[in-house]
């Protein structure tokens, strides 16, 4: 498909706001679609770089004091030796130019190749992440993108939760800016190992910037590509100045608030503590929300150079871009408030394993889509589960009577021919199942039955992974939820 601003481009999960993001290319059915849009709102672009009006903070300054009621749940400080790579506890690298399967040029048509190279990622010892793209003497761009380890960040119930990072984007601009393309972004939890189910999981681009403009884009990317309910690929977005020093000239606050207790629920964009942007729940059918906010999401920085969103500004980089200019982070850190449960991972044997456990309540996952169930009392179920992806359900409690049987709720659409296991292991992926059984198509994706499984006898707390194992690479089941029986 084309952007509209700047012709044919594949789209982006390396375009952090979702502003102007180019649209991945996907395939229909089983693995879903993925796209990123380029940003509709296009206002405010504060075109003229002028010079700083006031001063800018330390680079180095420690993040304040969570303010009343607010719980800090995640923070990189970015302390460290100048020169050493961020810390992998934290923090994943993407490398080369898609994610493994997914659309080429990270789906936006950028140029550069990603590295986990300390010249292109690295700390600057004064407490500071570098993200620095560089150009080789035949021309070809590298830069770095990483994204957080943890994928659970989302409000608890009746609660908020606030990301935020202190940046200075890429202090180059004109003609030496061309191409830039620095973001501070998230992408649902659901897009991890699938790669081609956007936009329907979310995303919520906190800052985005190209062409070394005095413009913070953030938008909500969510529903179906093209158009929808979420005008993609545009998204929902707004745009506004930096305040006093430029985007580029100064350090700035650049935060996400995700409100569940007001009604509507409501996403609110801010820099340096003004709020710009809201998308409400209101603006959007009831199940796109859903699809796009019932689960955890991951944090992503990076600097991209061209793709669509720098291309609907003048094109992407050329002979007079200026390598080496750096994205300048000074922390990122999450906060959570009111409400229980949430981000914070629940406590061990917090899971009752003879009551239903939610499918789309995991802890981690790789490859699952969680999507909108017709089955009996509605919510979400994981979809598009094919051979090797998994999910985590932690400290699930059998108690001292030992379980025997396992059961889950599954529906099958599955082509003639395609069939799989369902698998429960405990502690770890890599230990042998306990229990397992097999499914086929059962009438539909949405065509509900519950199958009982034979266990070992398990007592005790334990974390509960399900696993999925197939001959066949096609998608071969949905589930809503499981349980566990004497």
């Amino acid at each position: 498909m084309s952007d509209p601003l700047s012709g044919p481009v594949s789209d982006p999960v390396g375009d952090p706001s979702g502003a102007l993001a180019g649209p991945r290319a996907g395939t229909a059915g089983g693995r879903r679609l993925f796209r990123r849009g380029l940003v509709a709102a296009l206002a405010a672009l504060g075109l003229a770089a002028a010079a700083a009006t006031v001063a800018s903070p330390a680079a180095n300054a420690s993040p304040p004091a969570p303010g009343s009621g607010w719980s800090q749940v995640f923070l990189d400080d970015f302390d460290g030796p100048a020169g050493s790579g961020v810390n992998t506890a934290n923090w994943q690298y993407d490398t080369g130019t898609s994610y493994p399967g997914g659309a080429a040029n990270w789906g936006t048509g950028e140029v550069e190749t990603m590295t986990s190279s300390t010249s292109n990622v690295a700390l600057d010892g004064s407490g500071n992440l570098l993200i620095t793209p560089r150009r080789d003497a035949s021309g070809h761009w590298t830069s770095g993108r990483i994204e957080t380890t943890r994928t659970d960040f989302q409000p608890p119930a009746g609660g908020k939760l606030r990301v935020e990072a202190r940046i200075q984007l890429p202090n180059v601009t004109g003609a030496a800016a061309k191409g830039y393309w620095p973001a501070f972004w998230m992408l649902g939890s659901p897009f991890r190992g699938n790669y081609w189910n956007w936009p329907g999981v979310g995303e919520l681009d906190i800052m985005e910037n190209v062409q070394g403009l005095n413009t913070d884009w953030a938008t909500m990317h969510c529903g179906t590509n093209p158009g929808g309910p979420c005008n993609e690929t545009s998204g929902i977005g707004g745009s506004t100045s930096c305040p006093g020093a430029t985007c580029q000239a100064g350090f700035h606050t650049y935060a996400m608030e995700w409100d569940r207790s007001t009604s509507p629920e409501e996403i609110r964009f801010s820099v340096d503590g003004v709020t710009f942007h809201t998308v409400k729940a209101t603006q959007v059918d009831a199940t796109t929300w859903a699809n796009a906010t019932q689960h955890g999401y991951f944090v992503i920085l990076n600097v991209a150079m061209g793709g669509g969103f720098p291309g609907a500004f003048g094109g992407g980089p050329d002979s007079g871009t200026e390598p080496g200019h750096p994205m300048t982070v000074d922390y990122v850190r999450v906060l959570q408030s009111g409400g229980g449960g949430g981000t914070t991972p629940p406590p061990p044997g917090n899971r009752d394993a003879y009551s239903p456990v939610q499918a789309e309540s995991y802890d981690a996952q790789s490859g699952v889509v969680a999507e909108a169930t017709t089955d009996s009392g509605g919510g979400q179920d994981l979809g598009s589960l094919a051979n090797g992806d998994w999910a985590l359900y932690k400290g699930v409690n059998f108690g001292s009577t030992a379980a025997k049987q396992f059961y889950a709720r599954v529906a099958s659409g599955a082509a003639s021919g395609v069939s799989g296991l369902v698998e429960v292991r405990l502690d770890s992926r890599s230990n042998a199942p306990i229990g397992s059984f097999a499914v086929a198509n059962t009438g539909g994706w949405q065509s509900w039955r519950t199958v009982p499984a034979n266990i070992s006898a398990v007592t005790g707390t334990h974390d509960v992974y399900l696993t999925f194992t197939s001959g066949q690479p096609a998608d071969f089941v949905n589930v809503n939820w499981f349980d566990f029986g004497h």
